[in-house]
């Protein structure tokens, strides 16, 4: 069965299987009377970005009646990967918010569009400074290189426009890449955004030391980030220029060349000590996890169950980093993300309705709190997530802790207690080719079928408990704790390769009455195990699902998946039960 997709986001995603599109999309055709609502002026910067000089393309909407007598605060965003500013998907935010009474500045990112300079995975050194070159422009600091002058919006300050930024996916990571050295921007709300590109592109789902980043480099998420590779070398020819600022090498032809490294590191397949310490420090320059400390304007964070790219873990971390260090931060988990996911009444702007879902008025009372200034504005919960099995959204004071423990019995049984624990063990053997499958990455965004999920036997281990009594409701992480045997991987672990190390990948099925078995959103967690000698914890990606009254939970470890790297080599897996020794899940129940 193919995934859903947002009608909004197909366009841009055939064009290459893989864009990282800011979610905001209304493409529908504008009122005939838009033009008497707001102007749209086409500007281009120079900006200076790093070691480069380079223009940035971008449009301004100006709402009617707005001057420097009547001055009005100014919403600032960018497209996500593979998009420009008129890819339909990042224009229309102009127009929204224009439509409402803010001066909009829409911009195509560094390398897309008609946008000068490299691609550099809005790092804020550089994709940072370009925005923060746009804020200056807000502020009636600088001109556009035509020598337009905005004396029009609302200030703090001397310098100090009153700016928020909206935006998905790569338009969102600049948001808190820009907030993190230029306290002058007021409001964020980022959509679908990543915190670590080191676990996006390569997750470890075990030894997390903060957020989610790991230690031990994870397991390489082959589809997704070859998809997005492609698409970005070929920008020259999608959007052909003469402007040399777009130009790298010819091992690298519009990336930075440390994102071309990274992506050779990974395809290798080899992952030396030296070479992986150098690929994750990178990832992470380029990452919220790295900068956050600096991010002190109001965030509203957006991020969608279903997506297998940057999941609702990341949210999480990026969410707990800026409330423990007291920044003002609430959170959404919404049905869509890069996976798909569209459900009925949840955000979707193509008709150009930002009040008619609970997301789209939590972004407007967002902005007319910490941009317009109205103290009598609510914002709403803390924390919110999407249900599909009632109407509306669910409320939480935080994002709930794991509450539920079951054992993982030697019998294959899930069991509530460990008294019910049988002693046994059981064993699996990966094989040189992938047998199991959680998705094919690109198939939703592309419009072809995938494949149900499935493991092959022989490949994997199971528990199922039994038939639930009542309805289980799952909001959050779960976690669980394995200890495994694995002789084969022992004698070469520590080889300083961290290829050597056992690969193996943790999930949850809901598995109906009748045995058929539903990957919730087709999440996995892949681990990359530090030390088969020892326990370890694996936090699965966060989930909100029912598991009905009559289902069954099943708990799986496999030695592959199709959309990932695996194991180097065949390496079996025994695992051993005991009722004092044991595997064990928590579950994150909500009542």
């Amino acid at each position: 069965m193919s995934r859903a997709v947002p009608r909004f986001r197909r366009p841009l995603t055939v064009l290459a299987g893989a864009a990282l599109l800011a979610p905001l999309a209304l493409t529908g055709t504008p009122p005939a009377a838009a033009a008497d609502r707001y102007s749209v002026t086409a500007l281009e910067f120079t900006v200076r970005a790093g070691d480069r000089s380079c223009t940035v393309d971008a449009d301004l909407y100006r709402p009617a009646g707005v001057d420097a007598g009547h001055p009005a605060p100014a919403v600032l965003a960018t497209n996500g990967f593979g998009g420009s500013k008129s890819d339909g998907s990042t224009d229309v935010i102009g127009r929204a918010f224009a439509e409402r009474g803010y001066v909009g500045l829409v911009y195509s990112g560094l390398g897309f569009g008609k946008s000068g300079c490299l691609i550099t995975l809005d790092d804020p050194a550089i994709d940072g400074e370009a925005a923060s070159a746009l804020v200056d422009f807000l502020a009636g600091t600088r001109a556009a290189d035509d020598g337009t002058e905005a004396d029009f919006v609302t200030s703090d300050a001397p310098g100090d426009p009153v700016v928020g930024m909206i935006g998905g996916s790569y338009g969102g990571a600049i948001q808190l890449a820009t907030a993190s050295a230029d306290r002058r921007v007021d409001a964020l709300v980022p959509l679908i955004t990543w915190n670590d590109l080191a676990y996006s592109l390569a997750p470890n789902a075990t030894g997390a030391a903060r957020g989610v980043s790991s230690g031990t480099p994870g397991v390489f998420k082959w589809q997704w980030t070859n998809g997005f590779y492609l698409m970005g070398e070929g920008q020259p020819l999608l959007v052909p220029g003469l402007d040399p600022s777009r130009f790298g090498t010819l091992g690298c032809l519009h990336f930075a060349p440390r994102a071309c490294d990274t992506i050779r590191l990974l395809n290798s397949g080899r992952y030396p000590a030296a070479a992986t310490q150098e690929m994750l420090t990178y990832a992470r320059s380029v990452s919220p996890a790295s900068y956050l400390s600096g991010v002190t304007a109001p965030t509203l964070l957006v991020q969608g169950q279903a997506d297998s790219l940057f999941n609702l873990n990341e949210a999480t971390a990026t969410y707990r980093a800026l409330k423990s260090q007291g920044t003002t931060t609430k959170m959404i988990w919404q049905a869509w993300g890069h996976s798909g996911g569209q459900a009925p009444g949840e955000l979707d702007l193509s008709t150009g309705d930002l009040e008619s879902s609970y997301v789209g008025r939590r972004i407007l009372d967002w902005f007319g709190r910490y941009l317009r200034h109205d103290e009598n504005t609510a914002t709403g919960p803390e924390f919110a997530y999407y249900r599909d099995w009632e109407s509306g959204y669910g409320t939480a004071a935080s994002v709930p802790a794991t509450s539920r423990t079951m054992y993982l019995s030697g019998d294959g049984s899930l069991v509530d207690s460990r008294t019910e624990v049988a002693p046994g063990s059981r064993r699996y053997t990966n094989r040189l080719l992938p047998t199991s499958h959680s998705e094919s990455s690109l198939a939703g965004l592309i419009g072809l079928s995938d494949p149900a999920p499935y493991d092959t036997k022989g490949t994997y281990l199971g528990w199922t408990s039994a038939p639930l009594d009542e309805p289980v409701d799952v909001v959050g992480a779960p976690k669980a704790t394995l200890k495994v045997v694995s002789p084969q991987t022992e004698r070469v672990q520590n080889s300083g390769d961290a290829a050597d190390k056992l690969v193996l990948f943790a999930k949850v099925y809901d598995v109906a009455p009748d045995g058929t078995r539903t990957l919730v959103n087709r999440l996995v967690a892949p681990v990359r195990v530090p030390d088969v000698t020892r326990p370890f914890t694996v936090e699965l990606p966060a989930v909100v699902h029912r598991y009905e009254a009559g289902h069954r939970l099943q708990f799986v470890i496999a030695g592959s998946d199709t959309a990932y790297f695996g194991n180097r080599g065949v390496k079996p897996v025994t695992v051993v039960s005991a009722p004092r020794d044991t595997g064990v899940l928590e579950l994150p129940v909500v009542r």
